[in-house]
């Protein structure tokens, strides 16, 4: 590492000592029984949001809900999940990693009870956002407790591992979400939560040791409350901007209420004597780098999930539980590739990893370009698991970066840093890749379907919305006209499918330029928090 990077990480560590308090730290000899408690809370947060998915169609059947309210109760969990995880961070530094930990596990269960019995969907929409709350609760305790778990060179591995579970609930969530919509109600898939929070905050009192390193200055309150409407503001502009356009007043109005009331965050930040982020740690490369890296693997990887999903379901036409089953190479990749990444750093270094990673990406979406109606799932399954496996290699040094650049007592803000950079990258892909496809995928069904008689005119509007629409219009005309128009739907999503893995290639390709001249080669700095 550079000597002026070492001064400043020194700088950083003293500025912050004398506002942190340490009463006995407490230890465990045996870091990975404490990790398995973890995992499961690690596992919950995002199994729900996955399971959630699979379940939409049957909730906007059984509940009569409009796609207004279907959008509403999955964004709900999403909006103040990242709005308040800075926030939760911060507290976490201050009443305890472990209390906050068990107080999110149990809000966490209480809004799944309510969610399961809702009795109309605003009492759903009601219930998701309390689970987003303890989700918020959860997440940055949860690595904030693995990097003050681990000894510094076991943390990488760690994160590793965390990185796996997170990739694990992305698949299991389809599968389990399909499995108990088949074979029971659906309140089924908020009930499932209740035994694995119980078995958790039990494994968690006998396993997970009390972290009692605190920060004792006071609450910064003003800035607590800007940077939670500004990351609210700025999600829900991401998420609106999906379903409406970029160039709608409610997308535009709210991302520039976003950008003022960020400008008076980071103002305020700047000015206070007790700010809840010190904007002098992004001097620290490792801090600043990490969390671009993380939005831009965030950015490739939601995106891709995003628009994989649709492929399987609308190109290849598998059922949501065959959907599932065929993502099971995402998980495997990206298990593989975080687990993995621990190792390679060691042997190559942060730099190194990080760079060659996001040529990875470049290089798997340029195969992925190439895919059609008619591509075996052994090849897909192939660029599936090679994609996600560098995209594991990013994210756990990436995070590892992240909190080995915090001071001491800072673990719950670092882990929140690393967290709210995922979940921004991981919602303007899915806008911005969503959008892409969306725009191509109209212009080429105008231009396809504008001059062609062979069609009925009452059918082209609704088809040329999207490929799911254009399915349910071609379902309703005769055979031989509705597989044609089915082909040429088909055809026009392919064409938008390109766009965006050529997209992810440059994403992949400006991550690569960026590491290789921001990141610091070695591993991030090994000390306790």
């Amino acid at each position: 590492m550079p000597d002026e990077l070492k001064e400043i990480g020194t700088k950083i560590s003293q500025q912050h000592e004398a506002n942190i308090e340490e009463v006995g730290m407490s230890t465990t000899s045996r870091p990975w029984l404490a990790f398995s408690a973890l995992a499961l809370t690690i596992l919950i947060v995002v199994l729900d949001y996955m399971v959630l998915n699979v379940a939409l169609p049957t909730l906007q059947r059984e509940m009569n809900a409009t796609i207004s309210e279907l959008q509403w109760i999955a964004d709900a969990y999403i909006l103040v999940f990242a709005a308040l995880l800075m926030t939760m961070g911060a507290l976490a530094d201050r009443i305890g990693h472990v209390p906050m930990l068990r107080t999110g596990m149990l809000i966490f269960g209480i809004a799944s009870l309510l969610a399961a019995f809702s009795a109309s969907t605003w009492h759903l929409v009601a219930a998701r956002a309390l689970m987003g709350l303890g989700a918020a609760m959860i997440v940055p305790a949860t690595l904030a407790l693995i990097s003050l778990i681990f000894p510094p060179e076991q943390r990488g591995k760690a994160i590793g591992a965390w990185g796996a579970m997170n990739g694990l609930g992305v698949v299991l969530g389809p599968l389990l979400g399909g499995w108990l919509l088949e074979q029971y109600q659906w309140g089924s898939i908020f009930l499932i939560n209740i035994p694995v929070i119980i078995i958790s905050l039990i494994a968690g009192f006998f396993l997970i040791p009390q972290s009692n390193v605190r920060v004792h200055h006071r609450i910064d309150l003003l800035g607590t409350t800007l940077s939670t409407i500004t990351i609210f503001l700025l999600v829900f502009g991401i998420i609106k901007s999906n379903d409406a356009g970029w160039s709608q007043p409610s997308v535009y109005g709210t991302l520039t209420a976003a950008l003022i009331c960020g400008y008076f965050f980071f103002h305020w930040e700047r000015k206070t004597d007790t700010p809840m982020v010190d904007l002098s740690l992004f001097k620290n490369s490792y801090l600043s780098a990490g969390s671009s890296s993380i939005a831009l693997m965030a950015f490739s990887m939601y995106g891709f999930i995003f628009v994989l999903t649709l492929y399987m379901q609308l190109v290849k036409e598998y059922s949501p539980l065959q959907t599932g089953f065929r993502f099971l190479p995402l998980a495997l990749g990206y298990a593989i590739g975080t687990v993995s990444s621990s190792r390679n750093v060691q042997q190559w270094g942060t730099r190194a990893v990080i760079t060659i990673s996001f040529v990875g990406i470049s290089v798997a979406s340029l195969f992925i370009v190439f895919w059609n109606a008619a591509t075996p799932f052994w090849l897909i399954g192939l660029n599936i698991g090679l994609l996600t496996f560098f995209q594991g290699n990013i994210m756990a040094p990436s995070l590892n970066a992240v909190l080995g650049a915090m001071p001491k007592g800072r673990a719950g803000v670092g882990s929140a840093i690393g967290s709210i950079s995922l979940q921004v990258g991981g919602a303007l892909g899915v806008a911005v890749l969503g959008s892409l496809l969306h725009g191509s995928y109209r212009s080429r069904m105008n231009h396809l379907l504008d001059s062609n008689a062979f069609f009925p005119i009452q059918a082209l509007q609704g088809a040329k919305e999207s490929l799911g629409a254009a399915l349910v219009v071609a379902g309703g005309l005769p055979v031989e006209i509705g597989q044609g128009l089915t082909g040429l739907a088909r055809a026009a999503f392919m064409h938008g499918w390109i766009l965006v893995f050529l997209a992810i290639c440059c994403v992949g390709i400006s991550g690569m330029a960026f590491a290789r001249k921001v990141m610091p080669s070695s591993e991030a700095p090994l000390k306790r928090q």
